[in-house]
């Protein structure tokens, strides 16, 4: 068993209910100040720290935990809306935020809870881990698993400190806090507009057994986090005792394939790239009574040079698998039902489905996502620092080169 110190754990932010419509403007004005305070007090020159940031709001369809239904498009457009701001905030407090980032970086992971404060909790009762057919859990499952923290910030508001309560009142017993690991902080303005200003919410998506997503996951930053969340969202998950599993399929660039690459000598060994994708899913995914007492590094089995880990009793399993051509797993594995995609590989989505269909398979539903904008979020740093390209796998790797060649000098 792993004794963790407590300056090795993730820390811990609960947002309250996101604005509505959930526009960049909004989740900037609601969240920066909060975000920006617990960053601020995570960053460490001596070491990388860690931070999950939860947002509790209403996110599921549908009366019984087996039938559960997630508004996509929408669960993906508030993820991409709050890696922005992350992404934004970090980079104005000079923040690295990759994983494996070092010291003075802070790795942030987003956690969706779904809760409606409507509907009765009894905090009275030990909280069951009660999953659903989809990766979203609900507060009491969150409330038995996700611990022991290094801080808990909570959010100076009304809606904030009652998520705080709820939580402390769920995950009494589960570790013994110190007052200094409650640290209040800002909150900010939410606003929710009228029905009618707000556009109608798109129908809830079904889930599928078999989702895959394809990259290079070099210097795991928020725009993969993104990626990868939203791709889990889209799976179908089997009960327990079903004997069943849906998989996501990850194929990840093998090394041969980045030898071109700018800084090519910084470029992370697949096997690097593959155990962190596994890790940050394992955030979303490892449901466990024992929270993170026993490690924080999830069980990874080799085969066949592929990497895999199982999670939720065996419902979930990843497979890491390595790209050696530009349409990866998606034209070898036939069972397969939908590919996520970014804005920049559209066009592959297209031509794996036409090299599918070539072959007599079924072509495979293609989901967008948003990609991270920072321009509505801060237009200072879209502009002055331009964003996009600042967090990219190659930027992190040109800041590395940077940074040792400065200090041989």
């Amino acid at each position: 068993m792993t004794t963790l110190h407590r300056s090795q754990l993730p820390s811990l932010i609960l947002l309250p209910y996101p604005p509505s419509p959930c526009s960049h403007v909004l989740l900037d004005a609601a969240y920066r100040p909060s975000l920006r305070a617990a960053l601020s007090r995570l960053r460490s020159p001596k070491q990388a720290t860690t931070l999950v940031v939860a947002v509790a709001c209403p996110l599921l369809h549908g009366q019984f935990m087996r039938s559960k239904a997630i508004s996509w498009s929408q669960a993906q457009s508030l993820v991409a809306g709050l890696y922005s701001l992350i992404a934004v905030v970090c980079a104005e407090l000079k923040i690295s935020t990759e994983l494996d980032g070092g010291p003075g970086s802070v790795d942030v992971s987003l956690v969706l809870i779904d809760h409606d404060r409507n509907r009765r909790i009894n905090v009275e009762q030990r909280p069951k881990i009660e999953p659903n057919n989809t990766v979203v859990v609900d507060f009491p499952t969150f409330a038995a698993t996700y611990h022991p923290w290094n801080y808990i910030f909570q959010v100076k508001s009304e809606l904030g400190l009652e998520l705080s309560r709820l939580y402390l009142n769920l995950a009494d017993g589960k570790q013994v806090l110190l007052q200094e690991q409650l640290v209040l902080v800002e909150g900010g303005l939410t606003m929710h507009g009228a029905q009618s200003d707000s556009p109608p919410s798109p129908p809830p998506a079904q889930g599928h057994p078999v989702v895959c997503l394809g990259g290079t996951f070099d210097w795991l930053h928020p725009g993969h986090k993104l990626l990868l969340t939203a791709a889990a969202l889209l799976l179908d998950v089997p009960p327990k005792d079903s004997g069943e599993h849906c998989t996501f399929v990850i194929g990840i660039t093998g090394d041969e394939l980045l030898k071109n690459k700018k800084y090519a000598d910084l470029v992370q060994p697949w096997e690097v790239r593959a155990r962190n994708v596994i890790l940050f899913l394992s955030r979303l995914l490892q449901l466990l009574p024992r929270g993170w007492k026993d490690g924080l590094q999830p069980t990874i089995v080799e085969k066949d040079g592929d990497f895999q880990a199982s999670f939720r009793n065996d419902t979930i399993s990843i497979l890491c698998v390595r790209i050696q051509d530009p349409f990866g797993p998606t034209i070898t594995m036939e069972k397969m039902d939908a590919l996520v995609v970014s804005g920049e590989t559209r066009s592959g989505g297209q031509a794996v489905n036409d090299r599918r269909v070539e072959k007599g398979w079924n072509a495979l539903q293609v989901y967008e996502v948003d990609v991270l904008d920072a321009e509505e979020v801060s237009d200072k740093v879209a502009k002055s620092d331009n964003f996009a390209t600042k967090i990219s796998s190659s930027a992190i790797r040109q800041q590395r080169a940077e940074a040792t060649t400065s200090a041989k000098i």
